[in-house]
């Protein structure tokens, strides 16, 4: 299966395709430059391969928790080539994806959520696929939730950008992986799965998941997060 894939959820920016039983990706320090890079992202990963878009039998992109307006890029871009081929899409959580990258059975998955929030979930595996042990959720620290077992693996931003995450999962993480990200490889990978039992969604139907409904914090808001990152 000839399957698109991209991330545009953090300040990375992935593209991906399925091609003969391998993932050939890209990646590239975005910014906020998402918008600007993707397509020509896309084009050349197809370019490179001898395809046009219209030999895609699929899409997937990173549907979030992430920059709001990321996540707006990548499910506008996807629905517009599905709709345009009718073809399906898989949405992929951007926490399984980390996930996914971790080669590891038990993982503790953490992404900065600004605001001195974290992007929080939990995750083990169960044969390919990852059953969520506590499902994508944004934390802060007094709602991070405990685990047990000494034997987790983290990957994520968080794990360096809030001391927080890590004081609080000391007992549980044999090692950190905080220098990843979401990507598009790991996405293409899990919606291949996705794909084979028949998961892919219609269009109209790719939505994806904010978690969180606001941008900002108020004066109230940030002096009492702080004193709970302080307690």
């Amino acid at each position: 299966m000839k399957l698109l894939a991209i991330d545009t959820s953090t300040e990375r920016c992935s593209v991906a395709l399925t091609l003969n039983d391998a993932i050939h990706a890209d990646d590239v320090e975005a910014g906020q430059r998402h918008s600007e890079l993707l397509n020509g992202m896309i084009m050349a990963l197809l370019a490179r391969h001898g395809l046009m878009l219209r030999d895609v039998h699929g899409f997937a992109f990173g549907s979030g928790p992430g920059s709001f307006t990321g996540l707006r890029i990548a499910c506008g871009v996807v629905q517009g080539m599905a709709y345009a081929l009718d073809r399906k899409v898989a949405p992929v959580g951007t926490l399984e994806a980390l996930a996914e990258q971790s080669d590891a059975d038990k993982v503790i998955t953490a992404l900065d959520a600004r605001m001195g929030e974290t992007y929080f979930a939990a995750w083990q595996r169960e044969g390919q696929d990852w059953q969520a042990i506590v499902p994508p959720c944004l934390a802060t620290p007094a709602t991070l939730p405990k685990l047990d077992g000494n034997d987790w693996t983290g990957i994520g931003s968080a794990f360096d950008r809030h001391d927080y995450v890590r004081q609080h999962f000391a007992a549980n993480i044999r090692n950190v992986m905080s220098d990843r990200f979401p990507h598009a490889r790991d996405i293409a990978a899990i919606a291949l799965r996705i794909f084979a039992r028949d998961g892919a969604v219609t269009a109209d139907q790719a939505m994806p998941l904010y978690i969180r409904d606001k941008v900002a914090l108020t004066i109230e808001e940030r002096k009492a997060r702080k004193q709970e990152a302080t307690a």
